[in-house]
Formats: structure tokens, C-alpha cells, sequence
């Protein structure tokens, strides 16, 4: 299981930009697989907590059921907008997709994920491409230039 306390120790900084980000308000968004193989998505309540990524869902909820048949998720920090007179002050976006693990912990039903891949998109300087870094735990962190 690849847990946040690796990615953090792998790339600290890239980490706590990350985290920032997820931080920036309460509600994320969360996609899990329906039944039919669809996807779903959620709002959702994230904490990053003794070096894991947990999520808040209620057991028996649909999220929860969701992710019991197909445990593979993804998150979405909140969005916020650039600002009108500096693209280039977007703080950006962050995902994070991995395997949700179901564990009891005195006695409540918590949801970890197992962390597959973490991603960071931004607007580069100058504010004319974006920059798209993510973080693998068989590759550690890459870093891509989108025109």
C-alpha cells in the first residue's frame, strides 16, 4: 500500500502544494464505479492524517457501495478561478486516484486510499502553457509542458 507519508517523503514540496490545494475547502469531489462500470461522481470530505489519505463516506452510502464492488477511485481538489488580471496566479488543480481500503478503527467503518498516482496541473511562467507534474510510486515524480 502506497501511502501519502511516502509520497511526502519522496517529494515533500511537490506534497504540500498538493495538499494546499486539497486544503483550500472543505468539499472535494470524488469518482467511483457504478455498477455498470459508469462513473460516479461525489462531493466528498478528504483529510490527510497520520500520513494517509482518508475519505469520508458513510457505510452502506452508494459511494461506499461503490467502492466495495470496484475499490479504484479518484479525487479532485476544489477549483478555484484564475484570477481575470493574472492567468498566471491560478494556484491549480490536484487529483489523486488510487484504491479505496476499507479498515475498522475503534469500532467505525474508515476509508483509506491506496495511492496509485498524484497529479498537480498548473499554468507555467510565463503564463502561455501549463504544467502538468505527477508523482508515481514506480516512477516517482515527472513533470510535462502542455502548449
Amino acid at each position: 500500500m502506497t501511502t501519502w507519508a511516502e509520497v511526502a517523503r519522496a517529494e515533500p514540496e511537490f506534497a504540500e502544494r498538493v495538499r494546499q490545494l486539497f486544503d483550500v475547502r472543505k468539499h472535494k469531489t470524488i469518482a467511483t464505479l457504478r455498477r455498470d462500470g459508469s462513473p460516479r461522481i461525489s462531493g466528498i470530505e478528504v483529510s490527510f492524517d497520520a500520513g494517509s489519505v482518508w475519505v469520508g463516506m458513510m457505510p452502506g452510502s452508494v459511494k461506499a457501495l461503490d467502492v466495495a464492488r470496484d475499490p479504484r477511485v479518484a479525487l479532485h481538489s476544489p477549483t478555484v478561478d484564475p484570477p481575470d488580471d493574472d492567468p498566471g496566479g491560478w494556484p491549480g488543480e490536484a487529483k489523486v486516484s488510487g484504491r479505496v481500503e476499507t479498515t475498522e478503527i475503534e469500532g467505525a467503518t474508515r476509508y483509506v486510499l491506496d495511492i496509485d498516482e498524484v497529479v498537480l496541473t498548473r499554468i507555467g511562467t510565463p503564463a502561455d502553457h501549463l504544467v502538468v507534474e505527477s508523482w508515481h510510486p514506480s516512477r516517482g515524480l515527472e513533470r510535462r509542458i502542455r502548449r
